[in-house]
């Protein structure tokens, strides 16, 4: 089987990748599901139940969220109804929402855990443990794909071997900078440390350059509004065996305008 997990959607411009291209990519690559991480998808920040519905629509199965997943007001109250979306499992338990959830496609299931980065970010709960206790409550035979968000790839790389073995692929969101390090680790996972993002290359990560460029000349807060222009998909996509739950290939993917 085949999955594609796509990095972080920015704003208008990364939904309308994903609206115009998504579904013919599953079609030319032969795409079993989805998993697209939307966490900036709301004028870069943050999601809404409307946004994710539409992302739906264009081809996802799965919806897996990040440090700006209350960045809509609404949004708490929403998430407890949509299905299919899931937010770091190592935020507190207090938080609505839900950290893994099972995607059930026609041939095959699978599990998506979402876990958030501590190191140069905002306090979280231990994503280690989290992540044991989310494998714990799993059924044994779904293969597990994580989506760990996170700013430190020294984190990145050490969860990703702490897990290796115990699910079939781990990847990285958060910089928005698609790294050139895909590869199987030694127990069966297939590895990533940053996916990259879907949304207007001609950026400073997404969003428009001259307010950005203001900030660091000046020191001075500016408001950072979605960049326009060309835009980019990128992900990667990974081959499994549903069986042993095994990753047999990564390969990173990027799609231009």
């Amino acid at each position: 089987m085949r999955i594609l997990m796509i990095g972080d959607v920015v704003g208008g411009p990364g939904r309308r990748m994903l609206q115009q291209h998504l579904k013919a990519v599953r079609a030319e690559r032969g795409l079993g599901a989805v998993v697209v991480n939307a966490e900036n998808c709301a004028a870069g920040s943050g999601i809404t139940a409307a946004l994710a519905e539409e992302i739906f629509a264009a081809g996802a199965d799965a919806i897996t969220l990040g440090d700006h997943t209350w960045g809509q007001k609404d949004f708490a109250g929403q998430i407890g109804s949509i299905t299919n979306l899931v937010r770091p499992a190592n935020f507190p338990a207090e938080c609505p929402g839900k950290g893994w959830c099972l995607v059930t496609c026609p041939t095959f299931r699978f599990a998506v855990l979402n876990l958030h980065g501590r190191v140069f970010m905002n306090p979280v709960d231990c994503p280690f443990h989290a992540a044991d206790r989310a494998l714990a409550e799993m059924p044994k035979d779904v293969p597990v794909f994580v989506d760990f968000h996170a700013e430190a790839t020294s984190e990145k790389m050490t969860l990703g071997h702490y897990l290796d073995g115990r699910v079939t692929a781990f990847v990285g969101t958060h910089t928005h900078v698609q790294t050139s390090d895909a590869r199987l680790l030694p127990q069966g996972t297939a590895y990533i440390t940053d996916l990259g993002m879907t949304g207007p290359y001609v950026s400073s990560i997404g969003r428009d350059l001259k307010p950005v460029t203001k900030k660091f000349t000046t020191g001075i807060p500016a408001r950072f509004e979605v960049a326009s222009g060309p835009s980019t998909l990128e992900g990667a996509i990974i081959d499994f065996d549903p069986v042993t739950k095994k990753a047999a290939a990564i390969e990173a993917f990027r799609l231009r305008d």
